[in-house]
């Protein structure tokens, strides 16, 4: 059986995440997304609250995985045996990060493939950091993010702000 590691901080899943992973679904048997630690990144939430909106929010995909993972992505790739990755392209600007990601992956670990999706039109412009942004200074971020990575946003910077 073949399975697609969608590698990501997810902080937090959007829906143009959720449009992937959904498009991962009619592709492949197995999908696991794997929630990066990256503490350089200084992630809103807990890797422990990423991972549980995440399963929150793709619990009704059933061949979906969620878990949380801090090692290099090609060593916890070949310890779940995923064949391949699985990344997201928005626009043509994600594409040299994507492909440099790709080309060195490839080199470490030539086994694994690498397999580019586009979201939905209407999430190319939309990214983790700009939810929370709008969300962090008092945005409305309902047709980005499910209700329940909306009500963890309002409550993480509702926090923050008094």
């Amino acid at each position: 059986m073949i399975t697609v590691i969608y590698p990501g901080t997810f902080d937090p899943i959007t829906n143009g995440h959720t449009d992937i992973i959904y498009r991962a679904t009619l592709l492949f048997p197995k999908v696991v997304v794997a929630v990066a630690s990256n503490p350089g990144k200084a992630p809103a939430f807990t890797l422990e609250r990423r991972v549980e909106l995440a399963q929150a929010v793709l619990e009704h995909l059933a061949p979906v995985e969620v878990v949380p993972f801090s090692e290099l992505l090609i060593k916890f790739a070949r310890s779940i045996h995923a064949t391949v990755i699985l990344r997201g392209l928005r626009a043509v600007s994600d594409f040299d990060y994507e492909f440099q990601l790709a080309g060195m992956n490839r080199r470490l670990a030539p086994e694994l493939e690498t397999v580019f999706l586009s979201p939905a039109e209407q999430y190319t412009f939309l990214s983790s950091r700009l939810v929370r942004e709008v969300s962090a200074l008092g945005g409305d971020v309902s047709d980005f993010v499910h209700p329940l990575v909306k009500a963890a946003l309002n409550e993480r910077f509702l926090k923050t702000t008094k």
